[in-house]
């Protein structure tokens, strides 16, 4: 890593994952010179890296987050399916059991990206890293910032044994849920933020499938999801379509449910434990690729950075730094993107080094990260345990009115796109209190139940279901 000639034009990003990558591509042409800060050395390509255990789950990049991604590297989503990843209409292709019955697959209203978590990183990467305004510095340690209440300077690091001050005119925190944000603030004699945590307890299983050789593309997402209704455990599982004719299967379950770590126990858990098996029934016609993976980081953590009295000039913290959900509602890539973008137009707008830069860029960057927490934790705070006092009047009002819409989703074409504006974090969640959508809930769904998973005949041929 080389001595910038000119800090204060110059921005450090720590971490080079998927939220610092795009972060570090938001602010080139904005600063003179980005440096991307990352622990790991990160691989050429689509390949493990011990920083990112996460990768060995389920993801989805959803539609917000795909124009949010497009916006900052034009025909990304062209590279990504050359590579081999796959381009799946919502909810066309989606064969979904959610709580309240089984939705139809209307048509298109929006899309999802699938792929392996190592191919997407790698592909940003790679498009990332070709500025030459971009400066990757990896096996480097962030150990803190520099500078004081009221402004960063720059950031401590450590490369190789040695520690070195990084001057910089803006740092950006997309160092992961393992950031450590809030105490360094703390250091600088800020006060402490507020912090809200939601733990249903879930753990996840994961596993790759190479799926039978009929089904190996333009096959449908499967997903059955809990009924939160139910008395006891949550269980869950989806059956993503990447690339490469493979399957990833992420079981997961909440405290006194959780999926087993043994690979003998997950086609079973599929099968008996979720509240249909036809995952399970899948899974008899695959060929298991790898062990299990599993993990229990699956909290959902949200630091109230924007509402601090003060905040210091030249900081923003973003992507699972800031707030981390449960896996479940894949849209942590998401929304980091749209962060992402928000930060590039926060500091065109407002110009490069203004005074309360950081702080604005603080607040917009809270936007997207309120819809998706409202949509994670608005299941999960009914999980026992979950929080220290339960629900809030709020969190039942709201649980009460959503499960009406899912219902009517499950029967009204109207409301599933309604629902799914929201998901795909295309829309805010204000849509779903307009006039016609609180009188289509009132009246509920138009069309009857389905009775099981409304794959079709050859999509049953294909995978070898009876």
């Amino acid at each position: 890593m080389t001595e910038p000639s000119n800090p204060a034009r110059t921005a450090v990003v720590l971490g080079g994952s998927h939220a610092g990558m795009l972060a570090a591509r938001a602010l080139t042409g904005l600063a003179d010179r980005v440096v991307v800060i990352e622990r790991d050395v990160l691989p050429d390509g689509p390949a493990p890296r011990k920083g990112l255990p996460q990768a060995r789950h389920a993801h989805m990049l959803w539609s917000g987050g795909v124009r949010a991604v497009e916006d900052l590297l034009p025909d990304v989503t062209g590279a990504l399916r050359a590579a081999g990843a796959r381009r799946s209409p919502v909810t066309t292709d989606m064969v979904v059991l959610g709580p309240r019955g089984w939705f139809r697959r209307w048509p298109e209203s929006h899309h999802v990206i699938l792929a392996g978590r190592d191919l997407l990183d790698a592909t940003v990467r790679a498009r990332v890293l070709a500025d030459e305004r971009v400066e990757l510095c990896s096996g480097a340690e962030a150990l803190g910032l520099v500078g004081d209440a009221g402004a960063v300077t720059g950031v401590r690091v450590r490369v190789g044994g040695a520690e070195r001050v990084v001057g910089a005119g803006l740092v950006v925190d997309a160092s992961g849920r393992g950031s450590r944000a809030a105490g360094w603030l703390a250091e600088l004699g800020l006060p402490a933020a507020k912090r809200r945590e939601v733990d249903s307890g879930l753990a996840y299983a994961s596993r790759l499938y190479l799926a039978p050789e009929p089904a190996r593309s333009g096959y449908p997402i499967v997903n059955v999801q809990p009924d939160p209704r139910d008395a006891g455990p949550g269980r869950a599982g989806f059956l993503l379509p990447i690339e490469d004719g493979r399957w990833i299967v992420t079981l997961n379950g909440t405290r006194g449910g959780e999926p087993s770590h043994d690979g003998d126990d997950f086609v079973r858990y599929a099968r008996e434990e979720l509240r249909h098996p036809v995952i399970g029934e899948l899974l008899e016609q695959a060929e298991p690729l790898s062990d299990v993976a599993y993990t229990r980081s699956t909290v959902n953590r949200r630091h109230f950075y924007e509402r601090m009295p003060a905040w210091p000039d030249n900081f923003v913290v973003l992507g699972d730094a800031l707030a981390a959900y449960n896996p479940l509602y894949g849209h942590g890539l998401a929304v980091a993107a749209q962060s992402a973008v928000l930060l590039r137009d926060t500091v065109r707008r407002h110009g490069w080094g203004a005074a309360g830069l950081s702080r604005r860029a603080q607040k917009a960057v809270a936007r997207p990260v309120a819809t998706a927490w409202d949509l994670a934790v608005g299941q999960d705070v009914f999980y026992p345990g979950a929080t220290e006092t339960g629900p809030t009047r709020r969190d039942r009002l709201v649980a009460a009115y959503v499960g009406r819409l899912m219902l009517t989703a499950t029967g009204n074409g109207r409301m599933a796109r309604r629902v799914t504006d929201v998901t795909s974090l295309e829309r805010g969640p204000q849509v779903l209190l307009s006039p016609s959508t609180l009188a289509a809930a009132a009246v509920g769904p138009l069309r009857p139940p389905l009775p099981g998973p409304p794959l079709t005949v050859d999509e049953r041929q294909r995978a070898g279901l009876r």
